[in-house]
């Protein structure tokens, strides 16, 4: 089966007012508008578009709740991802993600401690990881993501220093102590560390060659003068995707989104340890448990080429995987050629064009901005470019692994 399922977007004040109805083909209300969420997640499940095909079930979380048989397969015991439509026009929170062990232990731990699932110090939503992947839409999407060597945080400290020496705090402590030490007693926020950041700040906008990470400490410290998130920023990746370029994000991994449109795919999950640049809660402690402060080079993902204009982003180990079709990569058209075997319930997104949907026991059409829930007994489908979309499409299939 494949059912109709649309959403209300998330009004993050983060968000980009004009982004994702552009991109959908609605209207622009002039409020913000974040987040588009399709999938079975209780903060905002997916609302089915025609009841009557699924027993009056009005959200997909109802429907996989009433007939999970149906709706998931045998075996299944919920839908492994949550795909969003993302729009950032202002930096998002400096933060991590908890591995398995550490969810399922943090879970346990404040659910035995008696902290209400919905309140504002809690940091273990469910016992679940988050893992996350995200793809470009537009043409540039800025990032944070990953420590990057010591070397090159250094190099631009001195670029900002411009031999004032009043950045010498920072750059010695991270030159005699390393990444984690310098990380700890930036966010723990004493009174130095709190003076640094309006130093560098200062200092930042007088560079006459700024690179993107001192270019960020501008934008940065713009909006969060004295938020120890400004020189976090100093010592993590500034990444610039490319319309159709991903990054992966894992476990450990500190990042932050800053601004640009994309697909993102994540577990559905709803633990986040913040680190800065945020009015919300900040667990010193916890964030510096979950941390990976292993220096390396960005986290991009590459994807797998699966056929001519089917490309197939699966990070190992995740559980999930998000495929794009694009008859703007195939030789001919999509036809035959944009064939995606499916690896359980599914969802599929048309970001440009229109496209057919068809699958071993029926057919959909997807216009610009629509989107489906497959269900696995369609087992393998093939997207074909309509003649609606003046020939032309993008599909966005996000599948079990």
């Amino acid at each position: 089966m494949f059912l109709g399922i649309t959403n209300t977007p998330r009004d993050y004040a983060w968000g980009s007012r004009t982004a994702i109805p552009e991109l959908l083909g609605r209207t622009v209300t002039g409020q913000p508008q974040a987040e588009l969420w399709l999938g079975a997640h209780p903060g905002s499940p997916s609302v089915v578009v025609n009841p009557a095909m699924v027993g009056g079930a009005d959200t997909l979380a109802d429907w996989i709740r009433e007939e999970p048989d149906a709706a998931l397969g045998g075996g299944a015991e919920g839908l492994p991802f949550l795909l969003k439509v993302l729009a950032a026009a202002a930096p998002l929170s400096l933060q991590a993600h908890p591995t398995p062990e550490q969810a399922r232990d943090g879970f346990a731990r404040e659910e035995a401690a008696g902290i209400p699932v919905d309140a504002a110090e809690r940091n273990y939503k469910d016992p679940y990881p988050k893992p996350e992947l995200v793809v470009a839409l537009s043409e540039r999407f800025e990032a944070l993501s990953g420590f990057r060597p010591v070397d090159e945080a250094l190099a631009d400290i001195v670029r900002i220093d411009g031999g004032t020496g009043r950045t010498a705090p920072l750059a010695d402590r991270l030159r005699d102590q390393g990444l984690e030490e310098t990380v700890r007693w930036l966010v723990t926020a004493d009174d130095d560390a709190r003076s640094l950041v309006r130093v560098l700040g200062e200092l930042a906008t007088a560079v006459e060659d700024p690179t993107p990470n001192t270019a960020t400490v501008v934008d940065l410290a713009a909006s969060y003068p004295d938020d120890p998130g400004v020189a976090v920023a100093l010592l993590v990746h500034r990444v610039s995707l490319a319309r159709g370029e991903a990054l992966y994000l894992p476990a450990g991994n500190i990042h932050a989104y800053l601004e640009g449109l994309g697909i993102e795919l994540m577990a559905p999950s709803d633990n986040v340890l913040r680190g800065g640049l945020t009015p919300k809660h900040v667990d010193v402690p916890e964030l510096l448990h979950v941390l990976d402060f292993t220096p390396g080079p960005p986290p991009l993902l590459t994807p797998e080429p699966v056929a001519p204009g089917v490309d197939r982003f699966a990070p190992a180990g995740v559980g999930f995987a998000l495929v794009r079709v694009s008859s703007a990569g195939a030789t001919a058209g999509l036809g035959t050629g944009g064939v995606v075997p499916l690896g359980g319930p599914s969802i599929a997104i048309c970001t440009e064009g229109a496209a057919t949907l068809v699958g071993a026991r029926s057919a959909t059409m997807l216009r610009r901005g629509e989107s489906c829930y497959v269900t696995p007994d369609e087992g393998t489908v093939t997207v074909e470019t309509d003649a609606a979309g003046g020939g032309t499409a993008t599909v966005f299939i996000a599948t079990p692994a």
